[in-house]
């Protein structure tokens, strides 16, 4: 059994660029870094930046191009995919991307600081509202969850 799968949460590096293929299907590309952390065998602290090569097809791209913009945040879901294609000077070129499957927005910034909750955590709280926007959690206030009165004697298994 095989498995292709990606999944990076990082910062987009450049604005999305939608095209549009002789076919008709719009697809956006846009680059994504991640940042990896470790200690070094001194215990220093060392960073190291990977970049990620993205592809969206149609709806997926089209949304991304529009709400999405250079330093966001944004999860991707997908599967890795290697291109190759002839060169101008005859010599043959490959580039590794990631074909997204899904996706999912990180929490919008206000004047360079985020809002909200940050880290990977952040995008199981926010929904995007009516105008495309993101509301945290706290936006809506506390939950009212009902009392608890069940009785094991009700319950038919």
């Amino acid at each position: 059994m095989y498995y292709n799968q990606a999944l990076i949460i990082g910062n987009l590096t450049r604005d999305p660029e939608l095209k549009v293929l002789p076919s008709g299907i719009k697809v956006a590309t846009f680059s994504i870094a991640t940042n990896r952390t470790w200690k070094n065998p001194q215990g220093g602290k060392e960073t190291a930046t990977d970049y990620h090569n993205v592809v969206a097809f149609g709806n997926q791209g089209e949304t991304i191009a529009k709400f999405m913009k250079k330093g966001n945040i944004m999860m991707i879901n997908g599967r890795m995919q290697t291109r190759s294609w002839d060169g101008p000077d005859g010599t043959k070129r490959y580039r590794t991307e990631i074909v997204t499957d899904g996706f999912q927005f990180g929490p919008r910034t206000t004047n360079g600081s985020e809002m909200g909750v940050s880290g990977p955590s952040a995008f199981n709280q926010s929904s995007p509202t009516d105008d495309g926007s993101q509301a945290g959690i706290d936006d809506f206030g506390p939950i009212d969850y009902p009392a608890e009165d069940n009785n094991l004697e009700d319950i038919p298994f």
